[in-house]
C-alpha cells in the first residue's frame, strides 16, 4: 500500500531541501543534534513549510500531553495505534550488574494505520532496557511524521513506566528547565534521546498513551517483543545489527545462484569436454 506522504522537508540536516525518497531522507537527519524535518502530501506544502521554518522563529510552547485513559490498551480506538518496546539481554539487568559492550539490545514497534500495519526493528550492542524503549517511541514517531498524519489521534501503547511517566509527569519538561540533568543536579541518562523525543513529541498534538503489563496478553505488545527478541537473535558481535522493515509491503529478490566445485564435477568419467566448458563458463573461468 503506498503512504499518502511522497515529499520529505528538511529543514536541519546533513543536507537541506525537499526530497521524494525516505530512505534517502532518513540517512539525511540520522544522528544530526537538532534534526527538523517533516513528510507532506505535496511539493508546495513542504516548500511552505521549509521556507516558515527557516525564516519565522515562533515561541516555544509547552508540549501538550493526553490525562491517563481509563480505556483499555486492548482496545484502543484511535485512526493509528502504535506498539512500541525495548529489551536488552545484558548483566546489567541483574543486581550490581553493568552493561557490557557485546551485550545486546533491540527496540521494535508496530504501527496500525488504514487497515495496514508496519513494523520496525534494529539492535544495539552495549545498550541498556531504558535507552532501548525510548528508541522505540523515537523510530515509531519518526515514521509517522513522514508517512502519515501526525496531526490523527494516536494511541501510544507501551509497558515502559520509565518512558510513559516521563512524558505524563512532565519529568522530560523538569529535566529540560535545568538543562537537561536531573534534580539532584546528576547528568540525565539518555539525555541526547530524550532532548529527540522532546522535539518529536512537540508534532504530535493528539497522543493518547496507554500502559499495558508487558509480555502478557496484549497482541501488539507481544507482537513488538517478539520482535526485538528476533533481532537480537540474528545480532552477531562484530556484525551489522539487522535494520527493521514495513511488514505492510515486502519484497524479495530472487537469490544469485552461487556455483561451487560440485556444480562442475563430472557425474561420470565419460562426461564430454563441451559440459565441462559449460560449468566452467557458468563460474566465469572459462570464455572462449
Amino acid at each position: 500500500m503506498a503512504t499518502k506522504k511522497k515529499f520529505y522537508a528538511v529543514a536541519k540536516g546533513k543536507q537541506t531541501g525537499i526530497f521524494t525518497n525516505w530512505a534517502e531522507t532518513k540517512a539525511l537527519i540520522d544522528g544530526f543534534p537538532g534534526a527538523r524535518y517533516k513528510g507532506f502530501a505535496t511539493k508546495d506544502e513542504a516548500q511552505q513549510w521549509l521556507n516558515g521554518d527557516q525564516t519565522i522563529r515562533t515561541p516555544k510552547s509547552k508540549t501538550k500531553t493526553s490525562k491517563a485513559t481509563s480505556r483499555s490498551p486492548d482496545e484502543p480506538t484511535e485512526s493509528i495505534v502504535v506498539y512500541t518496546d525495548g529489551g536488552s539481554r545484558n548483566t546489567g539487568n541483574v543486581n550490581g550488574g553493568h552493561v557490557k559492550k557485546q551485550d545486546k539490545a533491540a527496540w521494535a514497534y508496530l504501527v496500525k494505520a488504514n487497515g495496514q500495519q508496519y513494523s520496525g526493528s534494529e539492535g544495539e550492542f552495549g545498550a541498556t532496557n531504558n535507552r532501548m524503549e525510548i528508541m522505540a517511541l523515537i523510530k515509531a514517531l519518526e515514521w509517522i511524521n513522514a508517512n502519515l498524519d501526525s496531526k490523527a489521534d494516536i494511541a501510544i501503547v507501551a509497558d515502559s513506566q520509565y518512558v510513559l511517566n516521563a512524558i505524563q509527569k512532565h519529568w522530560i519538561a523538569g529535566w529540560k528547565r535545568r538543562g537537561w540533568r536531573r534534580g539532584s543536579g546528576q547528568p540525565l541518562a539518555n539525555s541526547e534521546l530524550w532532548q529527540q523525543l522532546d522535539r518529536l513529541l512537540a508534532q504530535f498534538p493528539h497522543l493518547h498513551y496507554y500502559w499495558t503489563k508487558g509480555h502478557a496478553t496484549n497482541e501488539g505488545n507481544v507482537f513488538v517483543d517478539s520482535l526485538l527478541n528476533q533481532t537480537m537473535d540474528r545480532m552477531e558481535t562484530g556484525a551489522k545489527t539487522p535494520k527493521g522493515q514495513s511488514t505492510a509491503s515486502t519484497s524479495e529478490k530472487p537469490a544469485k545462484k552461487v556455483y561451487t566445485k560440485k556444480d562442475i564435477q563430472p557425474d561420470n568419467h565419460q562426461q564430454s569436454v563441451d559440459a565441462i566448458k559449460k560449468s566452467l563458463e557458468k563460474l566465469e573461468w572459462y570464455n572462449d
